[in-house]
């Protein structure tokens, strides 16, 4: 294996990729350009496209229109066999009567190796996964994270110059999934071989990814970091899939210093940041840690509702006059008395916190 090879000619391009199933269109004209070395996540629900996009890459579906390149090399009509790439599948695929080394060899075949230069290559994967010492163990001795690494060795066994995953962590416990994102984190920055995940969970996604392409309905409606995606969605779409949000309906006032504009709503006047013409329609996006909800303070008026211990925060629900709720969450504090259930409460909203978006 190639460690520490970033391979920046080797960028994905498609091209208003369309395809249908009969009068369905699965993906959408969707364009995109992805860096070599790039970690990727097309993020978005079931039957949004993702994976027939990714399938697509692969060489498992062909588009009705568009093209797709990896670096110079047009995929677009190439068999998957011919393509620089390789997939990883949600089920994992291996074979249960092999043992592990017998899997990870199958998928060195045709490479032309001879059974020393296949047993180094094995032995470099076992290395990259850390499971040296498990040659010998069929599929069904393993772990599910255990399992989970060996499809990632197999994957990557070709050296492929992309890998498409589809779901890799679905199967595994809460747990057991977030300490796999951070080693198949560490696994792709040290190949610097592109991947492209799917997933319809965004704490993964955002965990995983340099930047992540947001699916609806075939269509890639936000691509960026994720942190840009998180604190500037372009919609209320976008905010949901992304996390926890309070959108508060109003209408579109005047600008305000600083770049701000204002909005009437139904809780009052609230300042924001976002575009559009004075009158129109509007939702404000604001995310449960940027609201400041306090005993004795400037904001708007209401009732807390409930008061949830998680550890190391508290999440609020705070009933507004006009019986709409907001959520909130806080570190604990470090002293003084907590709030109290019942208990009048002002929820202040940050203006550089809150989003204007589309109604």
């Amino acid at each position: 294996m190639h460690a520490n090879t970033v391979h920046s000619e080797q960028g994905l391009r498609l091209e208003r990729v369309t395809k249908r199933f009969s009068a369905h269109t699965a993906v959408d004209a969707v364009s995109l350009d992805l860096a070599g070395g790039e970690f990727f996540c097309l993020l978005g629900p079931s039957g949004c496209g993702k994976s027939t996009l990714l399938r697509m890459v692969a060489g498992f579906e062909t588009p009705d229109s568009g093209t797709i390149r990896l670096g110079d090399t047009d995929l677009t009509a190439l068999p998957p066999h011919r393509r620089p790439v390789n997939m990883m599948f949600q089920s994992y695929a291996l074979f249960p009567h092999m043992s592990v080394a017998a899997n990870l060899v199958y998928g060195l075949k045709g490479l032309g190796l001879s059974r020393a230069q296949s047993a180094e290559r094995v032995k470099a994967l076992l290395r990259l996964v850390r499971l040296e010492g498990f040659e010998a163990r069929r599929p069904d001795k393993l772990s599910g994270g255990q399992r989970q690494r060996v499809a990632l060795a197999r994957a990557l066994a070709r050296e492929p110059r992309l890998l498409l995953l589809d779901e890799p962590l679905g199967a595994l416990d809460r747990a057991l999934r977030e300490e796999t994102q951070g080693e198949l984190r560490a696994i792709q920055r040290r190949l610097g071989t592109s991947f492209v995940v799917v997933t319809h969970d965004a704490a993964e996604a955002m965990a995983l990814a340099d930047r992540i392409g947001v699916m609806e309905r075939g269509r890639l409606v936000q691509v960026g970091p994720p942190r840009d995606l998180y604190e500037r969605p372009a919609s209320r779409y976008v905010a949901g899939l992304l996390g926890d949000v309070n959108l508060i309906d109003g209408r579109l006032g005047r600008a305000e210093p600083g770049g701000l504009r204002s909005v009437e709503t139904a809780l009052g006047f609230l300042r924001a940041s976002g575009e559009g013409e004075a009158g129109n329609p509007v939702v404000v996006a604001v995310r449960p840690e940027r609201l400041i909800v306090s005993g004795a303070g400037e904001g708007l008026p209401g009732t807390l509702a409930e008061a949830t211990f998680l550890g190391d925060r508290i999440r609020y629900r705070v009933e507004m006059a006009n019986g709409s709720v907001l959520r909130a969450s806080a570190p604990l504090p470090a002293a003084g008395p907590a709030l109290s259930v019942g208990q009048g409460v002002t929820v202040a909203v940050p203006p550089e916190s809150a989003r204007i978006l589309p109604a």
